[in-house]
């Protein structure tokens, strides 16, 4: 029996007996799975009799979108998505929300959920963080992830801008001071440039509980988030000598989205609707979220503060290793936090003494984890995004210099893999550093103390570095390669963090009972269809013609291949450095196999060694190794180069049109059976 106020599901009258779903697909990393979650959910719509529209937001942005019209007469939504879709618009209608990977698997079994999914808002709130799930579980990532790496993507750059210059600063104003670490002449150029990088990476934190509050309450909880993260980070005003760092931005910004979700669920006169979320929700939240970290969290952070710094005072006469491990484990946990700033300033403060052992434990430990997660990004690159790949790049620049902040962007994004890794790491070289002896007689850490003469033991020091970074990195992998892994249920695929947008068709080699929209999957013995006279002579909006195109490689492997594939692109006239576009397209392939399975390969560059995008397609009949997922020798190999210039939109563009075609058995079976260039030309006309 459905609710009063439910939809109607499937007629209710006699202008309406079919019924009408809806559909948003979505992947946050590549746009194979958005589109071929479409198809797949469009074909079994058909071939159940349901009319079914699909709107898909990929990387080259939202396509198909649902109207106002569209969700007025739905009777009910299906949401497959790695990310996050905005359901405020579904708001009385049955919405069932799942992981993409389960629009692939079972779109038919999505289809009978959502007939009776909650309906989104029947509870009054209508919030963000309305829990929309399907019965069948569908692996959806939850509201807490979601909203966590929203704060993180938003975090990024600050840390990069703020860390870099700081770095720089450092770098070409600083000198060592046995007070002061390393210090900057007052008033100098470089005393500036490395103020503005201080505000940089004091704003990160507030940023990041900001938009983890965003995410879960929406703009009435962006400010309170804000606020929060700055208290947060902000020791004095709870009289701690270290802010709550990261670690208290997450709990700030989770308390702030959550507390305004609740403050929405508050009945109100109409009169005062309308300041609700502009002024009430914000002050309130706000001056709720302040008073209670500074009165009931910062006490407690002050109190570990004080205590850990007496702990570690009575260790100075244990064994050097166990001390030296101890603040490692410190120093790598929160990174700027009360953790971290304890184990640094017991150090610090020790110097003054003569002992300056202690803070050469801590200086080994400091540039860890930037260095650790650096190097976690070149080694396994298809497990990050290419944002988190160049943060990784700036993370190793800002360990050089002994800015430990460069990893909490990693450690918030996947706080339960990457911080016991970093913990690990920085262990290990605090005991090196405490079992050679190593010492330190600034108040910094990193190789740049070393490199300025601040540091005793120097071979050691690099050494104790260099194995916990390795370590670090090491375990960070396997790690987060294990959290995908159990995710997922199968090996990695298409996880966030691939190393850029990626057609992935292993496994979805079934044909279909029936089609709809723009890729049709046919009997394989159909004939292809007739070409159109207008583009008689061109594919891809002219990028892939007949001159583009090779019956048969005469190579057997990889690299060869895609040398004689860059040669036959070089005969349009489009690439001036064959030799570059060969060696862009095998550093691609160095981050990741470009074999899709199925028997396809799609190598790719982006380089200004061409000078306009152009593809070409050529076919193996004894197959290439190509490292495909599935096992599976490459027989359908196409070549997409573009200049940089054009690497976004055009390049996700060509992307975007083959993998709709590509996942077509039909399709594929066409282009293999093809009897001449003309031939698989005319069947290359399908992709539109």
């Amino acid at each position: 029996m459905n609710h009063p106020a439910d939809p109607p599901i499937g007629g209710g009258g006699s202008e309406r007996t079919k019924l009408k779903l809806l559909a948003v697909t979505a992947c946050p990393t590549g746009i194979a799975h958005t589109y071929m979650a479409a198809e797949k959910l469009s074909q079994a719509a058909e071939s159940l009799g349901i009319d079914m529209k699909v709107e898909t937001q990929g990387s080259i942005g939202a396509e198909n979108v649902l109207s106002d019209n569209d969700v007025r007469e739905a009777d009910g939504i299906i949401i497959a998505a790695d990310k996050d879709v905005d359901r405020s618009r579904f708001v009385g209608k049955r919405v069932l929300s799942v992981g993409v990977s389960e629009g692939i698997s079972n779109p038919e079994r999505l289809i009978e959920q959502v007939r009776t999914a909650p309906v989104h808002g029947a509870g009054g709130g209508g919030g963000a963080a309305d829990p929309i799930t399907g019965a069948g579980g569908g692996k959806e990532r939850s509201v807490a992830y979601k909203a966590l790496m929203n704060g993180v993507s938003y975090m990024i750059p600050f840390v990069v801008v703020g860390g870099l210059l700081i770095a720089i600063s450092l770098s070409l104003g600083g000198h060592t001071d046995p007070k002061g670490g390393l210090v900057i002449p007052d008033d100098s150029f470089w005393m500036h440039v490395n103020q503005i990088g201080v505000i940089g990476f004091t704003l990160m934190v507030p940023i990041l509980s900001g938009y983890i509050a965003y995410a879960i309450g929406d703009r009435p909880a962006l400010v309170p988030g804000m606020i929060g993260g700055w208290i947060a980070n902000t020791g004095e005003l709870y009289d701690s000598k270290a802010g709550a760092g990261f670690i208290g931005a997450i709990v700030t910004g989770f308390l702030a989205g959550y507390l305004v979700l609740w403050i929405k669920k508050v009945k109100v006169p109409k009169f005062a609707q309308p300041i609700m979320p502009i002024i009430v929700i914000p002050i309130v939240a706000t001056t709720a979220l302040g008073l209670f970290f500074i009165y009931v969290i910062g006490k407690p952070i002050s109190w570990v503060f004080e205590h850990l710094t007496d702990w570690l005072s009575g260790m100075t006469g244990t064994s050097a290793i166990l001390l030296g491990a101890i603040l490692g484990l410190m120093i790598a946990f929160d990174m700027g936090g009360p953790v971290n700033k304890t184990a640094f300033l017991f150090g610090a403060g020790l110097i003054a003494t003569g002992n300056q052992t202690v803070m050469g434990m801590c200086a080994a430990a400091i540039p860890v984890m930037p260095l650790g997660q650096g190097l976690a990004t070149l080694i396994r690159k298809r497990l990050y995004s290419e944002q988190e790949r160049e943060t990784g790049f700036a993370a190793l620049f800002m360990g050089l210099f002994g800015i430990s902040e460069g990893a909490i962007p990693f450690a918030a994004a996947r706080p339960a893999q990457v911080i016991p890794a970093n913990m690990l790491g920085g262990a290990v070289a605090g005991a090196i550093a405490g079992l050679a002896g190593v010492e330190d007689a600034v108040p910094h850490g990193g190789p740049i103390v070393a490199v300025l003469g601040a540091v005793g033991g120097v071979p050691m020091f690099f050494i104790a570095v260099a194995i916990g970074t390795v370590v670090t990195a090491l375990t960070t992998v396997a790690l987060v390669d294990l959290s995908e892994r159990k995710r997922r249920g199968v090996p990695l695929v298409d996880v966030p963090g691939g190393p850029e947008p990626e057609l992935v068709l292993a496994g979805a080699g079934a044909v279909p009972t029936g089609g709809s929209g723009g890729g049709l999957q046919k009997d394989p013995a159909a004939p292809a269809p007739a070409p159109s006279p207008k583009d008689e002579d061109e594919v891809l909006s002219g990028y892939l013609t007949q001159q583009t195109v090779k019956v048969q490689l005469e190579s057997e492997d990889k690299e060869s291949a895609i040398r004689e594939m860059a040669n036959l692109l070089a005969a349009t006239g489009k690439v001036a450095d064959v030799e570059e576009l060969v060696r862009t397209a095998l550093r691609r392939e160095a981050q990741g196999t470009t074999g899709l399975g199925e028997e396809i390969a799609v190598p790719h560059a982006k380089t200004d060694a061409v000078t306009s995008p152009v593809v070409g397609f050529a076919r193996s009949a004894e197959g290439i190794e190509w490292g495909s997922l599935d096992g599976t020798k490459a027989k359908l190999i196409f070549m997409i180069s573009v200049p940089e210039a054009a690497a976004g939109d055009e390049h996700l563009r060509i992307l975007a049109l083959l993998s709709r075609k590509l996942i077509d058995t039909g399709f594929r079976a066409r282009l293999e059976a093809a009897p001449d260039d003309a031939a698989i030309l005319d069947v290359l006309r399908e992709v539109r």
